[in-house]
């Protein structure tokens, strides 16, 4: 093996292309794959049990290895090398090479049909670009053959496009082609990207109609001028002076790693574009990077002179200048992308079929959106109810696997609090809660819910505190107002996004709690209030009302009692008073 840049090529015993690869030095390279005590993995050492024979191509660079790689891969997809998931058909726009261009999407590639623009990532943003072409510019929309004979022979007539302006006619000679192809010229920039040069043509167009006071020419160019300005601005703009630059970023997990691509050009993000690679050999973060850069470069025709990422690399690239942005925009732009792979990474993992019940995947969700260490399968939830402080209570709902567990929610009169105070009764409440679990021995929660901002959290971080298990058990705090989720100890608010169903089960749960406090409570003023008058009938005291109160459990039960089950408790005497004054009540 020379000591020479270039690419290696593996064969097994049916003569098939099992792995490409690059090097630098292929001696040093190739000969790796075959010395004793090399620490190869078990892949690895299974794939080079299959070789029977090695082709190499030298080339001038390691540029040039990569490259020659990357082409030998998309050709015949060696069993071994690194899957880039990503075989969907990408659409293009055509502007054809005829007279008076056409402009029109495809996603065939013909040769010598004209020039091709893209591939865009989505035919959403591909429209985008089609419609801020024709509204901007007078571009046929028609496929009629417009040469000049065809023309002379006067064979069209101008359709509704020309009546509503939006073509000037050229099919009937109304339109110069030399005129039609200044708007080609421009349209082309728009195509590219580059924006500014139209921009700038608009505002010089506009600026010497105004000069020759022409004014409702320089108003139709103002027009112009602002539907680019409008286009421009639903993109991500960086930094105007950022002007050619591609972004990556890469997540991984143990079988997969998730690229992110950012095409950047004059400071606007103009592509978008996630791939999952399937990892072969146990490859490392850097070298599936590498791979997506090359690829998604040469799918989507990047030519950028700079390249940042989010990982170090451990040696430099002739003809790559990648490097790992530190402060600024471009760091900015790094965290933009890797917050679109994890993204990625996390819808895969939901949709996939290792989390197919739903239940659990809102809870891995959950476990995602918080950063729990463990999936919350027990959550258990509190809250408050007093109105002006008077009969303060308060309750904790629970839920398991995402479902409430109604047998086991509590309610709780609070017993060491005076007047209206939610924090320390938040104490008492959650103290007491662990403190029974603690010493009956039962299992803890994954995660405990406070109905409420940070007073509510700190007073029951405080609970956790006194029972030593602060730490053992995650807890936040959920704010109704703005749905903020707070952390003990952070400063600012997590915001899980609205619409997903991480929040809706916290929100479930929260309500859920609400609503058990807030029945518990009118229970409470209810019995209070029902008890007070039944100390009014002659006869019945406070020890008699509470006698009844804990017997029948509730005031419609002491209501809907008979006769007989009344004198059970209370005597005969009593109930002939007691059933006098309900039915008294009802006919009052």
């Amino acid at each position: 093996m020379p000591d020479h840049p270039g690419v290696y090529k593996y064969y097994n015993e049916a003569s098939e292309l099992i792995y490409v690869g690059k090097a630098k030095s292929l001696k040093k390279r190739v000969s790796s794959y075959f010395v004793k005590g090399t620490g190869l993995n078990h892949k690895t050492r299974k794939m080079v049990k299959e070789i029977r024979k090695i082709e190499i191509a030298l080339v001038n660079s390691e540029f040039d290895a990569l490259l020659l790689e990357n082409n030998l891969i998309k050709q015949n997809q060696p069993r071994y090398n690194i899957l880039l998931r990503d075989d969907k058909t990408y659409p293009y726009l055509l502007l054809t090479d005829e007279h008076f261009p056409q402009i029109y999407p495809t996603r065939r590639m013909v040769a010598g049909k004209g020039t091709y623009f893209g591939p865009f990532a989505s035919v959403k943003a591909m429209n985008n670009v089609l419609d801020l072409i024709r509204s901007v510019f007078t571009v046929r929309t028609c496929r009629l053959d417009l040469s000049p004979e065809k023309i002379k022979e006067k064979k069209y007539k101008v359709c509704l496009e020309y009546h509503i302006g939006n073509c000037l006619g050229p099919c009937e000679g109304l339109q110069k082609e030399d005129d039609y192809l200044k708007d080609i010229e421009q349209a082309k920039h728009i195509l590219k990207g580059n924006m500014a040069v139209a921009k700038n043509f608009f505002k010089e167009k506009m600026q010497t109609e105004a000069e020759n006071l022409a004014f409702e020419k320089a108003q139709y160019f103002k027009e112009k001028l602002d539907l680019l300005e409008k286009y421009q601005a639903k993109s991500l703009i960086a930094n105007p002076s950022i002007k050619d630059l591609d972004v990556f970023a890469i997540v991984s997990d143990e079988k997969f790693s998730y690229v992110n691509y950012l095409k950047i050009i004059n400071g606007a993000v103009i592509i978008t574009k996630t791939v999952e690679l399937k990892k072969k050999l146990d490859e490392s973060e850097s070298e599936l990077l590498l791979t997506a850069i090359i690829r998604l470069r040469d799918q989507f025709k990047s030519d950028a002179p700079e390249i940042i990422v989010n990982i170090h690399f451990e040696e430099e690239f002739e003809g790559l200048n990648i490097y790992v942005p530190k402060i600024g925009d471009k760091k900015k732009l790094v965290d933009l992308s890797l917050k679109n792979a994890k993204y990625y990474k996390q819808e895969k993992l939901l949709t996939s079929g290792e989390v197919k019940d739903k239940k659990f995947r809102v809870l891995k969700q959950l476990q995602s959106d918080l950063s729990l260490k463990e999936m919350p399968d027990h959550i258990e939830c509190f809250d408050n109810s007093n109105i002006q402080g008077s009969n303060p209570v308060a309750s904790m709902v629970c839920f398991l696997n995402g479902k409430p567990a109604i047998k086991e929610y509590r309610h709780y009169h609070i017993k060491t609090v005076e007047g209206p105070n939610d924090f320390a009764s938040m104490t008492e409440v959650v103290g007491r809660r662990y403190k029974r679990l603690i010493e009956e021995e039962k299992p803890l929660p994954k995660l405990i819910v406070i109905d409420g901002g940070k007073g509510q959290l700190s007073s029951s971080v405080e609970a956790l505190k006194n029972l030593g298990i602060y730490g053992k058990i995650p807890i936040i705090g959920i704010a109704k107002r703005l749905e903020e989720i707070y952390f003990p100890e952070d400063q600012f608010p997590l915001h899980i996004d609205k619409k997903s169903e991480s929040l809706r089960l916290l929100q479930r749960i929260r309500d859920e709690a609400h609503r058990f406090a807030i029945t518990f409570h009118r229970q409470v003023r209810s019995k209070k209030a029902f008890g007070s008058e039944l100390t009014e009938i002659e006869g019945i005291g406070k020890l008699m009302a509470e006698k009844l109160l804990k017997h029948f459990k509730s005031i419609k039960k002491i209501k809907e009692a008979s006769q007989a089950e009344l004198e059970e408790v209370i005597g005969r005497a009593k109930t002939e008073k007691l059933m006098a004054w309900l039915e008294n009540k009802k006919s009052g």
